[in-house]
């Protein structure tokens, strides 16, 4: 029953990000394989086929920027689902390929995955802005190399748009979507965020990434 109850709720909390219903059971009540995640989800209605995996490690992925330089993080699916729904997909569409990071400040974040070179929005769909002040809990706090969500006054304008924390900044938990953190490369977020830059904080010389990519 305990099982059955993890599906229900894997199914009613993660439904549109069904990649992660298996890793939340696994979370919850200990090792499932996909075969009997499959069969548990199919019993309680929830059709994922072909979309459930087995995750039973953190998410990783990296970021390789156009000198050459990597940053190399971790998402957290049981935190922010949709959200990190969200990101995964857009980097298995090659999406924020020849981004930048479009605006930079010392002691805050660098934020980017919305502009290309030349300062042209590349456009994708809103989803759901996953914290407190828009009703959903996110205890993943905004401090040191954490990833989070870039948005409007709109809370649920968040699109493609990420912020990396290059120091705490509690004033924005509970008002932004963190959904992951950068566990290696943050010596690339310290060069970065020094770079000249104009008065609207964009760095002088554009900061590309060349890909992003899921890891083993």
């Amino acid at each position: 029953r305990q099982r059955t109850i993890a599906a229900e709720y894997a199914g009613g909390a993660l439904l549109e990000t069904g990649v992660y219903a298996v890793s939340f059971l696994n979370n919850l009540f200990g090792d499932f394989d996909s075969i009997e995640a499959d069969s548990i989800l199919s019993k309680e209605g929830i059709d994922l086929h072909d979309k459930i995996i087995f995750i039973k490690d953190k998410i990783k992925f990296e970021i390789e920027m156009k000198n050459g330089k990597i940053m190399k993080g971790e998402l957290y699916p049981e935190i922010a689902p949709i959200t990190v729904q969200n990101f995964i997909d857009l980097i298995q569409k090659n999406f924020y390929d020849g981004l930048i990071f479009h605006r930079v400040i010392p002691g805050f974040m660098i934020q980017g995955g919305g502009m290309d070179e030349t300062m042209t929005p590349r456009e994708t769909k809103a989803i759901k802005g996953e914290f407190k002040s828009n009703g959903i809990e996110n205890s993943l706090l905004h401090t040191r190399g954490v990833l989070s969500m870039a948005r409007t006054m709109i809370k649920d304008s968040a699109s493609s748009q990420f912020f990396i924390m290059h120091e705490d900044a509690p004033h924005l938990d509970g008002d932004y979507a963190a959904f992951g953190k950068i566990i290696e490369g943050l010596d690339v977020v310290d060069e970065i965020v020094n770079v000249s830059r104009d008065f609207r904080d964009c760095p002088h010389t554009p900061i590309v990434i060349k890909t992003m990519r899921l890891l083993p």
